[in-house]
């Protein structure tokens, strides 16, 4: 797969394919999610960024990036936040996009959450928690972009799983419940709207060094007996026989790619970006 050329709107050459188009990015003020943005920002897409902060500070913070995307990009980029745990915030953002900057033609459900602990000893509320964010959440905004996308013949879906929506690791049930989840999601929404210019697909990346993974190793180390070093080593990268992190450049290069006419054909696949993780 070649990776598309990530550059401002006046310069990259698959810019023309994204102009006027407007791209929604759950969770994406830091890690994968602000990857795909900055990505889909590079090549002309106008997009909407989102946290679920909703402190005076926090909000600040999210439209201070928005401003700083929409300057280096020369592109429409608007901060909105919304707590995706709660069913009725996924359509009310999808609203707030379409008043803000247009109707959402990309949407990329990225927001997520991650608790590390045996099974018996796993939160109820924790399971709720994940299985909310990680999964319903997806389905919310979904069931709100469709119909508009229907309409206009045109939308892309890009569901960020995980290699654990294909596999599964100790410790963690929910995420891994959500993930596979969201596998099977992505697949049946792909199917009920392929007649209809739309694509719907999953990315599954392997260890990304973000926040979210970062703030997991001190929890395994603890629910496993070990060092945060030997999680490290002998856990995240052990799984991966390149023994490196995927990048979140690299996960949102494929997001472009998914979103791009070149991939029209794509649609209901779980694309592994996990170093050969899955492979074995």
């Amino acid at each position: 797969m070649q990776q598309p050329r990530l550059q401002p709107r006046g310069v990259s050459p698959g810019a023309s394919e994204f102009a006027g188009k407007t791209a929604l990015v759950t969770g994406s003020t830091s890690g994968i999610g602000l990857g795909i943005a900055k990505a889909f920002a590079a090549v002309g897409l106008k997009v909407a960024i989102n946290g679920s902060g909703a402190t005076p500070a926090k909000i600040a913070e999210g439209e201070k990036l928005a401003a700083g995307l929409a300057a280096r990009y020369e592109t429409e980029v608007v901060f909105l936040k919304a707590d995706l745990r709660q069913p009725a915030e996924a359509p009310r953002l999808v609203s707030e996009v379409s008043r803000a900057i247009g109707p959402v033609d990309v949407l990329v459900n990225n927001a997520g959450v991650q608790h590390v602990s045996a099974v018996e000893d796993f939160p109820a509320d924790k399971w709720d928690e994940i299985i909310a964010l990680n999964l319903s959440a997806a389905f919310h905004a979904t069931r709100a972009v469709v119909p508009g996308m229907k309409a206009r013949k045109w939308g892309r879906i890009v569901n960020v799983a995980s290699a654990h929506a294909l596999v599964a690791s100790p410790m963690k049930s929910a995420y891994v419940a959500a993930k596979h989840g969201l596998n099977g999601l992505t697949k049946t929404v792909a199917l009920e709207v392929a007649e209809h210019g739309i694509t719907v697909n999953a990315l599954c990346p392997g260890y990304v060094l973000t926040p979210l993974v970062e703030r997991q190793i001190p929890d395994t180390a603890k629910a496993r007996g070990m060092t945060e070093m030997e999680v490290v080593r002998d856990v995240l990268l052990k799984a991966q026989p390149t023994r490196q992190f995927v990048t979140a450049e690299e996960v949102a290069a494929a997001a472009v790619f998914l979103c791009s006419d070149g991939a029209r054909s794509i649609t209901g696949i779980a694309l592994p970006l996990d170093g050969g993780w899955t492979a074995q």
